[in-house]
């Protein structure tokens, strides 16, 4: 599956969990591990999982797809689904603010979403 379609449909999952200020920044310049970064915030460590864990059932089922690694699904503060040319974040805000992905990765172009989230 081409990386930015694979990109949009889990922003779509992620908003059936109903996870909130979704960003999609495009890396391809600028990294050479991934292609996009998908950043997503959840309301509570429960949140955070059912996002991450909507994600990765979804792409199981219907692409035959699994993560190369997850990183934080127990704890539900910071998940991390590394999919090589998708790597998908889902953090409670506050962990996200804390981290600042955005400010690390300011030079990566946004990619517009057409669906939009409710706060």
């Amino acid at each position: 599956m081409q990386a930015k379609k694979f990109a949009l449909q889990a922003v779509e999952l992620a908003l059936d969990k109903k996870g909130f200020n979704l960003k999609l920044l495009e890396v391809t310049e600028l990294s050479s591990l991934t292609d996009y970064l998908l950043l997503i915030s959840g309301r509570s460590d429960r949140q955070v999982q059912a996002i991450a864990e909507n994600i990765k059932i979804e792409f199981k089922n219907q692409h035959q797809e699994l993560p190369l690694a997850i990183e934080g699904m127990n704890q539900g503060r910071w998940v991390l689904l590394d999919y090589g040319s998708v790597m998908v974040h889902v953090f409670q805000e506050q962990v996200r603010q804390f981290y600042d992905l955005e400010g690390l990765w300011s030079e990566a172009p946004e990619v517009e979403l057409e669906r939009v989230d409710a706060e």
